[in-house]
């Protein structure tokens, strides 16, 4: 066999150097939706659905620990959940999995969390990131 086999048939050994070196945006990262809180989710409850992710706000204050994003398919089926702000859970219209703020799921047939993704604020600017 030829090196040119060879790397033809195990392509993870060729040098693709189209690679991500930029350390500061690592693949899979990056900003997935942005939210102004001056005009938006300005009540406890009030949630957003934006690129498969949903944001709920869960407290007043302007910081991300008042703030939950996990992603809107449920993990049973991919139907889009809803939060429910009496009960403080996401909960599952098809067939009534129910999960935490976090993702975790507290009733199945879902077996699987929701992905959770990262809340960040600036001012009023809040950012989504996976």
């Amino acid at each position: 066999h030829s090196n040119r086999d060879f790397t033809k048939n195990n392509p993870s050994i060729v040098d693709d150097k189209g690679g991500d070196n930029n350390t500061n945006n690592p693949p899979g990262s990056g900003s997935l939706f942005s939210v102004n809180l001056a005009n938006d989710l300005q009540t406890v409850g009030s949630s957003k659905v934006a690129g498969g992710v949903i944001l709920v706000r869960l407290a007043a204050d302007n910081v991300p620990a008042s703030f939950t994003a996990v992603q809107v398919a449920c993990t049973h089926q991919g139907t889009a959940i809803n939060y429910n702000t009496n009960q403080g859970k996401f909960i599952c219209p098809n067939h009534g999995s129910e999960f935490s703020t976090t993702g975790a799921v507290v009733v199945g047939p879902a077996t699987q969390p929701l992905k959770k993704y990262t809340v960040t604020i600036d001012g009023d600017n809040l950012t989504v990131a996976a």
